[in-house]
């Protein structure tokens, strides 16, 4: 088959628009969609996390700044067979994608699996921790928690 120079122009700009939304790893290295509108689509299966606070066992990656949602934000994580103590400043909630995330309160533990969802208010003194590699959705209010 034979593209005439039209329909090739027509397949590269379109690429190019899919870079520039991010879905070519642009300045964000994950698929995110973005409508005027300012409705955002994220895949979350192309979310490549990244250490957090220097641990390899723990990894993060927000995926939206406070220009696209400046009232709420939203990120991937992950805790593979570790814990960690955290006290929370801001309301989150926390939707399992895969593996298996335990929320310890006080000496109460509370284990979620894909599908999931946690709750946990602001000012909870909690610990995540993983028996094995647990990949979640956290949603955050406010989204400048830490200013």
């Amino acid at each position: 088959m034979e593209w005439t120079q039209e329909q090739l122009r027509g397949i590269i700009e379109q690429v190019l628009r899919e870079l520039d939304a991010d879905g070519g790893g642009g300045k964000s290295g994950f698929h995110k969609e973005k409508d005027p509108s300012g409705v955002l689509l994220v895949r979350s299966g192309t979310v490549k996390c990244e250490p957090f606070e220097g641990r390899k066992d723990v990894r993060v990656k927000d995926v939206t700044d406070l220009a696209e949602a400046p009232r709420i934000a939203a990120g991937i994580m992950e805790v593979e067979k570790t814990a960690f103590p955290w006290t929370l400043s801001y309301d989150e909630f926390d939707i399992v994608l895969s593996g298996t995330l335990e929320i310890q309160v006080g000496e109460r533990t509370y284990t979620g699996r894909a599908g999931d969802i946690f709750y946990i208010p602001k000012g909870s003194s909690i610990s995540f921790s993983s028996p094995d590699l647990a990949r979640y959705v956290y949603v955050t209010y406010p989204a400048d928690w830490n200013s």
